[in-house]
């Protein structure tokens, strides 16, 4: 089969830089081939050759807290967090595609503003009908927060109870959602004192947890209150956001299930927040303020969750106007900064253990033989220095399932 051989570059294999110059061969969708050590791959008959010119090959990065029907992007700012519903399908489509354009060639779903489109998205995606990363899609999120003009959207009448939430869940799983996401606490940032709220009951959250066994489906929660960790955690939920509260009983909580959770702690919306110059009319001062509490708190907290070996993943919640789609390797440099991250155990946190939160460990988020070829060619060394993601003309190539995206004999055309 005439395949793709990069060679003369270098390597990140999803944990590490290996040693000197080498070589991958792309066939079909697959990894082939892997040579380092200043070693080459044999071209055949067919196979197409890309010289790397020493940039760095390494798997496609995957966000861990994806929100492409949040309206801001890097292409379009929108004020608020409405819009109209022809308009909101088309922007979930076009955040799709500026993932992918940014190097994120996976992306698990933390909730929706409409509770299909990112399933009928992901129709689309995966026939090949419409640029995008790999999706694990959601729902929308049950029981959002609201308040003035961020407010993530209204979810119709869903009830309380036990039962109430396990028909939630059979729903989002009958119109194809993977992913279904509570805020089982409130959110200072939108509310004073608001993330200390408990927003549902244990009963409530561990019926979630049985029905989501139940119809094959992952549990994911908006978690920053102490107890809502607990909660979370007795419940069965796969993915914890933020945790920024957990005390010494939930660290001891999350490490006995390091093996079957993730977290993400979601420091790019932080560190926006904090960044952020609003207009006149829209006071940020409280928003500000939790901010700040928040990111020294999750300085303290990610790297005793590391030391624990817990599975930590950059995704920060980008979709906001002051947080804009696009923006999210960013996150990467903010482990480096605030948590002690090396930019080689980052870039892990981004690709290896992407895989496995993707449900896809045994062929995701590696440069590996047998291992799909989800890649990026990177113009210079983010093991030296992780900010080069950021820009995307960077990206000399970009390939997803074996296919260009970003081929590199456009790279480049301008605007690429």
């Amino acid at each position: 089969m005439a395949g793709i051989i990069f060679n003369n570059v270098r390597i990140f294999d999803g944990a590490q830089l290996r040693p000197g110059i080498g070589a991958v061969r792309v066939e079909g969708n697959r990894i082939s081939e892997v040579a380092d050590g200043g070693r080459r791959i044999e071209r055949q008959a067919g196979d197409r050759v890309i010289d790397g010119q020493g940039g760095t090959l390494m798997p496609g990065l995957v966000e861990a807290h994806a929100h492409l029907s949040w309206p801001s992007s890097v292409e379009r700012f929108v004020p608020g967090m409405a819009l109209p519903p022809e308009d909101l399908v088309l922007t979930t489509a076009r955040n799709a595609r500026i993932l992918l354009d940014h190097g994120f060639t996976s992306a698990y779903s933390a909730g929706s503003l409409s509770k299909s489109v990112e399933v009928v998205l992901n129709t689309f995606i995966t026939s090949g009908g419409m640029p995008g990363p790999r999706l694990v899609a959601s729902s929308i999120e049950r029981s959002p927060p609201t308040i003035d003009e961020l407010d993530p959207g209204q979810v119709a009448e869903h009830g309380t109870g036990p039962e109430a939430v396990r028909e939630f869940v059979k729903q989002c799983a009958s119109i194809g959602a993977k992913s279904v996401k509570f805020l089982l606490s409130g959110e200072d940032a939108l509310m004073p004192g608001a993330s200390q709220q408990l927003l549902y009951t244990q009963e409530e959250a561990s019926a979630a947890g049985e029905q989501a066994r139940e119809s094959g489906v992952w549990l994911a929660c908006h978690a920053q209150a102490n107890e809502a960790v607990k909660m979370g955690l007795r419940a069965g939920f796969r993915v914890l956001y933020h945790c920024s509260y957990a005390d010494n009983e939930a660290l001891d909580m999350l490490e006995a299930k390091r093996d079957d959770i993730f977290i993400a702690p979601a420091v790019g919306i932080i560190q926006a927040t904090l960044d952020a110059t609003p207009p006149p009319h829209f006071d940020m001062t409280h928003m500000k303020a939790s901010a700040a509490e928040v990111l020294a708190l999750q300085k303290k907290l990610v790297p005793e969750l590391k030391r624990r070996g817990l599975k930590v993943l950059p995704g920060g919640d980008y979709g906001f106007p002051f947080n804009p789609n696009g923006r999210n390797a960013r996150d990467l440099e903010l482990f480096v900064e605030h948590f002690g991250y090396s930019p080689e155990e980052v870039l892990s946190a981004a690709t290896l253990l992407g895989g496995e939160l993707m449900g896809m460990g045994d062929e995701l988020g590696q440069v590996k033989p047998g291992f799909l070829a989800d890649l990026l060619l990177v113009d210079g060394d983010p093991v030296a220095d992780v900010t080069v993601l950021q820009d995307r003309k960077r990206l000399r190539a970009i390939m997803k399932d074996g296919r260009f995206h970003k081929d590199p004999a456009l790279a480049g055309l301008a605007g690429a």
